[in-house]
């Protein structure tokens, strides 16, 4: 790696970190030290092949989701605490966006990894069904019906997010 795309990668690494990060947050389901090992290992797999890439944030957030992905099929148990009693929920009132996002971000923890991932690439990166097949490496159908699923188990484990009607614009600033 010559001096040039060494100051490239920097300047890339400190502009797309936040969004990055952000990303990576939404799909570990709200584990910073996760979203960081995710982000890590995107960045260090894009410096790599730095040299031929063109567009290095898309570049770096389709490796963010095959890793989460492949993480996901390596540890495909998923670890739940088991409580006596479910905690109580908070009385329905009028979310601050920082609430919101924090109830939204404890909504996705609950799901799998996989409906996790097929929820941000369908929903929050507004991808259509056929590249998120593609980029999970499934059928359509799959995707639909994960998508399904994923937003049934999200409403029913999650009716305080029912009266909110964001953009991913809102729920990403």
């Amino acid at each position: 790696m010559d001096a040039a795309d060494e100051r490239r990668f920097r300047e890339f690494v400190s502009e797309a970190s936040p969004a990055l990060m952000r990303l990576g947050f939404l799909l570990t389901g709200g584990d910073q030290h996760s979203a960081e090992d995710l982000v890590q290992t995107a960045l260090v797999k894009a410096l790599a092949m730095w040299s031929r890439i063109d567009d290095p944030e898309a570049y770096v957030r389709q490796i963010m989701y095959r890793q989460q992905v492949s993480w996901w099929r390596l540890h495909r148990r998923w670890r739940e605490t088991i409580v006596a009693e479910p905690p109580e929920r908070a009385a329905a009132d009028d979310f601050h966006p920082a609430e919101l996002r924090l109830a939204l971000r404890q909504a996705l923890a609950r799901l799998t990894a996989r409906q996790r991932v097929v929820l941000v690439l369908r929903y929050l990166e507004d991808l259509p069904e056929g590249e998120v097949a593609r980029i999970l490496g499934c059928s359509v159908g799959t995707v639909r019906s994960t998508a399904h699923r994923s937003l049934a188990r999200l409403r029913g484990s999650s009716p305080e997010l029912a009266d909110f009607r964001l953009t991913a614009s809102e729920v990403r600033s």
